[in-house]
């Protein structure tokens, strides 16, 4: 992914007030951070960030993690933070392999994966977000009955998905390649992309998947 550095971007992370600098030390203790004990969502690959500020702001009893491990692209979504009032949303610039050094087993009750990068050549299928991989990391996170939701405009990373997901021990409980002229269109808040690719014309898939029954646990000690 090629994308145009912002002079000076790093700087500005580093002394936003909405960014978790060190997130690994809140490990088992998000909810000192909130200072609540409402359920935990994230969103990997956050983007610009208007997703999960529609949803934190419609949502005040939910709290809200964006990862976003550019530099260039959360500074757009820092500056568009300032504009709100919210409490409960903070950000995280963090590569989403770590995730399971951040926050502990049980700590996320859902994580949204919307309009990843594709990774397009086979070599690189390891970094697709829905990849066997990276399910591994989600499962080490969610609370048992936890779910992944997943958007994109790109069939055939959605048929990828269609197959590793499963292969990985997962379960998707629903899908449609056609988001927008579906019955699970209601209530669905959309990201740029999804904004722009609709408008263009082109069908938006979503799926959500959850853990087999074999695979869910009941207590909160660490996966490794």
């Amino acid at each position: 992914m090629r994308l145009r550095h912002i002079p000076g971007a790093e700087e500005e992370i580093a002394k936003s007030p909405y960014v978790i600098q060190d997130p690994r030390e809140h490990k088992g203790r998000w909810n000192q951070v909130f200072g609540n004990d409402n359920p935990v969502m994230i969103e990997v690959g956050m983007g610009k960030g208007k997703f999960l500020m529609e949803l934190a702001g419609a949502n005040p009893d939910i709290n809200y993690v964006g990862i976003e491990m550019y530099s260039s692209v959360l500074l757009k979504a820092i500056r568009k933070r300032k504009d709100t009032r919210l409490s409960n949303l903070w950000f995280l610039r963090v590569d989403a392999r770590t995730l399971a050094d951040i926050f502990a087993f049980g700590e996320v009750h859902k994580i949204y994966l919307n309009f990843s990068d594709p990774w397009p050549k086979d070599r690189h299928a390891k970094r697709r977000l829905t990849s066997p991989e990276f399910m591994a990391v989600y499962d080490k996170i969610l609370t048992a009955q936890g779910t992944v939701e997943f958007k994109t405009d790109n069939r055939q990373l959605f048929d990828y998905s269609l197959e590793s997901i499963p292969g990985a021990g997962w379960t998707v409980q629903m899908h449609t390649f056609d988001l927008h002229h579906s019955p699970y269109m209601e209530g669905n808040v959309m990201t740029e992309y999804e904004t722009k690719f609709s408008g263009e014309g082109k069908p938006i898939c979503k799926l959500i998947a959850a853990r087999e029954v074999s695979l869910r646990r009941d207590d909160t000690k660490d996966r490794t």
